[in-house]
Formats: structure tokens, sequence, C-alpha cells
């Protein structure tokens, strides 16, 4: 005879199966809202909650917000009634499922900032029922799902496991990539309990082609960590190879590309003016500062941050250098910074390293102008501030300038028209090297 714990596992279960789930996703950003909109195509209920009212107009219109998504994408879903988005948190209550998309910075010490997640938690517990399921998908270090959001569950009277599920599996987005969309990048996920897995394995194969099941929670959260120090790693790696290698007057490109011929034991990582995003440059802190409990130091993961963090200086002693050359001083000389988002083709601009560049130029006198086609105005940010709108490429605003610094290399830039009018290019990205070779 079937319990009550089971029971209410399999009641949970089936309702997923029947797409019966309402599904709440609080946190509507670059992961949150492709998420929502995955569930929605997949013909489940989906609320999105947030405190940003104006991105929850914008959804409620059938407005996208975010430059990769189209409004139609919105709109279909909308209409069909398959999504809304609101701040009422109480209706938390009326779902089913909550997914936890929220921000997980560092603050000024470089240690995890949970606070989007703790508050979120206070917020949303008045409001949790009987067998929800729970997931949080940001990223964090191992330990977060069991040590501070299982205790907050279990205030409220519910036993994880029993009478209330919780799993941890973290987001795989990348924005722009034209060839993996949330449905079809494998989801890891592990759960607090064996029923905890079942029930999230359950959802996400309802939505996603692959899911991966994993041991633990913990399992799960250091698996997110070690993909992007696995990046991190790299790209440091390669971007001190770069400095080598120009101080040999040797072309790192020429060499990357050789080596890449190689069909076994070598993956190719290119250098760049630095790293950027939401992951790389935060999440192997994460990790860092967990192992510090540990008594362990990580010490691949300290030095391929210092070698990082570092390259903005180095491209900014380029532009100096390439100037001196011209027998022109950086002070007073105008830069065009070309890109600002953190990679090509999206507008997303955070901890991008072409800001961090155009900071260092303003700080030694440099007049700093951009152009972006994905970002028209400079945004507002925490620790940034330029009153700078993205000018027009053009014969006249190029001729202008002193130097073009290319940082993030946009397909819908005209490489042709910067070539043939620009006095001076620093290339950080190697694009006209590809272009002429």
């Amino acid at each position: 005879m079937e319990n009550l714990v089971d029971k209410i596992k399999h009641r949970q279960i089936k309702k997923i199966k029947n797409k019966e789930a309402n599904i709440g996703i609080v946190g509507l950003g670059y992961v949150g809202l492709p998420l929502a909109i995955t569930f929605s195509n997949s013909n489940f209920k989906v609320i999105g909650f947030d405190i940003d009212h104006e991105k929850v107009l914008s959804i409620n219109n059938g407005k996208s917000y975010i430059k990769h998504i189209k409004d139609d994408q919105i709109n279909y879903f909308v209409e069909k009634g398959n999504l809304c988005a609101t701040t009422d948190f109480s209706i938390i209550e009326q779902q089913d499922v909550v997914i936890l998309c929220l921000p997980t910075p560092l603050n000024k010490y470089r240690e995890p900032d949970l606070s989007y997640i703790t508050n979120t938690m206070e917020k949303i517990c008045p409001f949790l029922k009987s067998g929800q399921l729970l997931s949080l998908e940001s990223t964090t270090y191992p330990g977060t799902t069991e040590e501070v959001l299982k205790p907050t569950i279990e205030s409220k009277g519910f036993c994880v496991g029993e009478d209330f599920y919780l799993v941890y599996s973290p987001e795989r987005e990348d924005p722009g990539n034209p060839g993996f969309s949330t449905s079809n990048i494998p989801k890891v996920i592990g759960g607090i309990t064996s029923n905890c897995l079942d029930v999230g394995v359950a959802l996400y194969k309802e939505v996603i082609e692959k899911v991966v099941p994993v041991s633990s929670t913990k399992a799960a959260e250091l698996t997110k960590l070690l993909e992007n120090i696995y990046r991190a790693v790299n790209i440091g790696l390669v971007n001190e190879m770069k400095i080598v290698a120009d101080k040999m007057n040797i072309d790192i490109w020429e060499v990357i590309d050789a080596a890449a011929t190689k069909p076994f034991g070598f993956t190719p990582f290119y250098p760049g003016p630095g790293w950027g995003g939401h992951c790389i440059p935060i999440d192997p802190f994460y990790l860092t500062w967990k192992a510090r409990e540990y008594g362990l130091n990580t010490r691949f993961i300290e030095l391929s941050g210092e070698i990082n963090r570092l390259m903005p200086d180095w491209v900014v002693q380029k532009v100096v250098d390439a100037l001196n050359e011209r027998e022109k001083a950086l002070k007073n000389s105008n830069i065009l910074v070309l890109g600002i988002s953190y990679k090509k083709n999206i507008a997303d601009v955070r901890e991008s390293p072409a800001i961090k560049i155009m900071e260092k130029l303003r700080e030694r006198g440099g007049n700093v102008f951009y152009s972006d086609p994905f970002v028209p105005r400079f945004p507002k940010m925490r620790e940034h501030i330029f009153d700078l709108q993205s000018i027009e490429i053009n014969e006249e605003n190029l001729e202008k300038m002193d130097c073009v610094l290319l940082a993030t290399d946009h397909d819908l830039f005209d490489y042709n028209l910067i070539l043939k009018h620009s006095n001076l290019i620093v290339d950080t990205r190697c694009v006209y090297k590809k272009r002429t070779s």
C-alpha cells in the first residue's frame, strides 16, 4: 500500500507530466526569462516574479528587454495565456514549482553575496505550501542549497523530501549563441533527497532534451563552478601566453591556430581584453571562499583571476604605445571603443572588460567615446558611470578619432569602413588578421 510520502511525490510528478503544474520563476533576467519562455513553449502555465516593475510591465505587454529575445517570442505566449509576470510574491502560494534565477555577485571583499537569494526566500517563505518543488539555478558555492535554503523551508514546518522538494540545477545559458538554447543544453540536477531528485528530474525532463542527475545538490553546485573555473583558468593561461608571445614578437593567434590542428589533448582558447559576463569573473571565487573554510588555498583560480584582471591595463598600455609611435599622448586624444558588451552580438555589459578599459583611458586623460549597436546608451551601473551614447560608425566620426580600440567584435560593425577611415586601430580580437589571412 502506498504511503503518504509516496502519494505526495507521485501526485506532484503526475501533475508535472500532465502539464497541470503551475510554474513560478523568480528573477526575470538573462536566465529566468529564457527559462520562462521554454516552459511556456512546452504548454506549462508560467508566472514570472520580479521586483522590477518595468520588467513585469514589459512582459505583460509582450515586449522583450533582452536584445537576443524577440518581442514575438514573449507576445505569443502572453496572448496564449501561458506567460505573465507580477511583483506580487503572495502568488507563490498558487505555484506547484518555484524556480529561483537570481544574481549571486561578489561583495567588495570578493566574497559571495547571497543577499538576493536570502531576501527572496524571506519574501516567499510565508507562501510556500506542501508538495511544492523549489529549484535553485543561481551559481553558488557547494552547500548553499542544503545550508541556506533547506533550513528556511524547514522553519515553515515542512520536511524536505517528504512533503516538500528541494533541488539545485545550475543554469547554462549562453546568450547570443544560435546553436544552443535552454531546451537543448543538458541540465545537471541534484536533490537534497532521492524523492527531491525524482520530482526535479520529472520537471526538467518535460522541457530539456537531456537531464543529468548527480548524487547531491553539492555535486551539482560544484559542477557549475568547475565548468566556469575551467574556462577562467584557460582564459588566464592564453592571456598570459599572449603577453609572452608579444614580447617575443610572435603572433599568438598563429600559434593557437597551429596548436588547434592537434586532434587530441588540446582545446583552443583565444586571448582578449580581459574576462567578462556574469559567470567567469565571479563564479570561481565562490569556490575560493568556500575552500578557505576547509583550510585550502585554490592557487590556480587565484592566479587566473590575477592575470585576467590585469588585461585591461595591458590593453591600455598598447593604446599608449601605439599613440606614442605616432608622436601623440593619450591625454586629450580621442579614443573610440568599439563594443562594450562582454561578448559579441549581445547587450550584456556585466563585468565587461571594455568598460574597465574605458575607465582607465579616462583616468589617464583620454577623451573616451564608444559605439555599440546593442547598447545605444551607456547603462546605469553600480560601479561605472559614463554619460555617453553610442556614436554612429561613419567616415566623419572615425576620422575625428586618434585611436579606435576594437574591444568586442560584433558582427554588425562595418569593418571595412572602420579600416578605411581610422587613423589608428588597436584590435584586441584579431578581427583584421582573420579578415586578411
